[in-house]
């Protein structure tokens, strides 16, 4: 990674003003404009409906209700008002969700931090701040108020990055700029030793085995699951750890370089570009230096894309068959001691998967780590099958253990036991009543 020494550092304070996206057009015209076409990336594409293995994977947790694939920035903040996954709370201390989850969707989170403080902030449910969520993610995430200037406006992340010797002020300005994305494109969980805050499992650097080993070391899990009662792991979207095991990070190559080009205006005067797009769009401004023709990477990556999806698919058939095998086995009487073992491979098994396939991008930006998590996951997954078979068979149990209808995302939801209609409603009560009356949210 690129380094070196900066004269100063921008302390994050963000005012009501700042974190109007709006205010920020006059001074700087072209990256507001070129921001404001993230919404250009408006369309909601329903990954549960494509791969209905995600409602078995995810069973008893909110990516069974609904996961669909992340839109421009423009939509961060309609998003997850609008997503199952919240829920519908009626009032400031209902759930099911922690503040923290407002976290990356908006600059009036550092705004608030500020105003009351990041752990009075994140130790309150999601529903407590809703009314004042006015903004999508834009300018005062990663500027300074009125200036081009970067800074880290989330103070966890500030301090994940000098845990591990990334500290903000000693990085060059295309580093900056990269750290500013990993504010939010990384993994994370909710500490609820320390005020629900968001926390980064860096201990052990940055692949997704030394957040397992975090993980395990805490006796941390996101949840129980519904269908095997495995204590797992949800990966949340790790972009700059896979990212940062990358060759694109040793040659110093960063988010900024390819998503956020430079650009100059009728005028002749150079910005970067704020639309996050895909680099191949700027192929002569992010790409050319070091690959030789647009349609020989084109190819490469479609390559790259089939080969992750194939072992996404093929490790998703391994560790589906092991969760309801592992039910067959609870109710075959199998004790928590000869469950123990199968439990944990299966942790460790979806873990890798996941950590993969969450990370937008892996195709392109850490193809050999995408597949070498995958490959991983398939292997752990068969040895938590192997495992589960000796359980089986000492509980007579016949084999291979019959698997429900899985073939859309109706029939996945309905096997692990959501009522999609009766989520919907109350998700509906919840936009009409709360939102569009109380919050006033602006939902596009």
């Amino acid at each position: 990674m690129a380094m070196a020494s900066v004269a100063t550092v921008a302390v994050a304070k963000v005012t009501e003003h700042d974190a109007v996206n709006e205010n920020w057009k006059g001074q700087f015209p072209d990256q507001y404009n070129t921001w404001a076409t993230t919404a250009e990336t408006s369309e909601i594409v329903d990954l549960i409906e494509q791969d209905p293995n995600l409602a078995v994977m995810f069973a008893g947790y909110g990516f069974a209700k609904d996961y669909n694939k992340a839109r421009g920035h423009y939509y961060a903040l309609t998003d997850v008002i609008q997503t199952l996954r919240t829920g519908a709370p009626m009032g400031d201390t209902d759930g099911p969700m922690a503040a923290a989850c407002w976290s990356c969707k908006a600059p009036d989170v550092p705004r608030m931090y500020d105003k009351v403080g990041e752990g009075t902030f994140n130790n309150n449910k999601w529903g407590k701040w809703g009314a004042e969520m006015n903004n999508s993610i834009g300018c005062a995430d990663c500027h300074a108020s009125g200036s081009p200037e970067n800074i880290m406006s989330r103070p966890y992340a500030e301090r994940a990055m000098e845990k591990v010797d990334l500290k903000f002020a000693d990085q060059d300005a295309d580093m900056q700029a990269a750290q500013t994305c990993g504010q939010c494109h990384v993994e994370y969980y909710f500490d609820k030793t320390d005020n629900i805050n968001v926390r980064f499992p860096w201990e052990n650097g940055f692949s997704g085995e030394g957040a397992e080993q975090y993980y395990d070391a805490i006796q941390f899990k996101d949840w129980t699951h519904k269908i095997s009662k495995a204590p797992m792991l949800k990966a949340q979207h790790p972009e700059f750890e896979t990212w940062a095991t990358s060759a694109h990070a040793e040659m110093g190559v960063t988010c900024i370089t390819c998503h956020m080009p430079k650009k100059t205006n009728d005028k002749g005067q150079e910005f970067s570009d704020h639309n996050v797009g895909n680099a191949l769009d700027a192929f002569d401004n992010t790409c050319a230096d070091c690959h030789d023709s647009k349609a020989e990477m084109e190819e490469v990556i479609a390559a790259n894309k089939a080969e992750i999806d194939e072992n996404k698919l093929a490790a998703e058939v391994i560790i589906v068959r092991a969760h309801y095998e592992a039910k067959a086995a609870w109710d075959a009487g199998a004790t928590e001691a000869e469950m123990a073992k199968s439990l944990d491979l299966i942790r460790k098994a979806q873990w890798r998967w996941d950590f993969a396939i969450a990370s937008h991008g892996i195709a392109v930006h850490n193809p050999a780590e995408g597949l070498r998590l995958l490959e991983a996951a398939q292997e752990i997954g068969k040895e938590a099958q192997q495992e589960l078979a000796k359980v089986l068979t000492k509980h007579g149990v016949k084999q291979p253990v019959a698997l429900p209808d899985l073939s859309t995302k109706e029939a996945a939801q309905k096997a692990v036991g959501l009522d999609k209609a009766a989520m919907d409603s109350a998700k509906a009560k919840f936009l009409k009543d709360v939102v569009d009356t109380q919050w006033k949210h602006d939902r596009k």
